[in-house]
């Protein structure tokens, strides 16, 4: 995390305030600190989601799919073959 750091309004409900109260006082640390956490952390998840979503869009684009019917066959094969394996 960067030593640089910029100021964000957030509005929280009463509950939520209070818990961020509770949580700062127990781990000896800022609210301000925890929301930046918690925040960038929310944040880096999301951007993976999305260019998750943009590259299995990119491969719908190039024709990179396979048909539901035909993933669920491959799916049951798989179960059995691992089925057999196992008994």
């Amino acid at each position: 995390m960067s030593t640089q750091s910029e100021t964000v309004t957030v509005r929280l409900s009463p509950e939520t305030k209070a818990r961020l109260d509770e949580l700062a006082t127990q781990t000896r640390r800022t609210k301000s600190f925890l929301a930046a956490e918690a925040i960038s952390d929310y944040v880096e998840r999301e951007m993976k989601i999305v260019a998750a979503i943009h590259r299995g869009l990119a491969d719908i684009e190039a024709g990179r799919t396979v048909p539901h019917d035909v993933a669920i066959e491959r799916l049951h094969a798989a179960i059995e073959r691992g089925a057999k394996k196992r008994g």
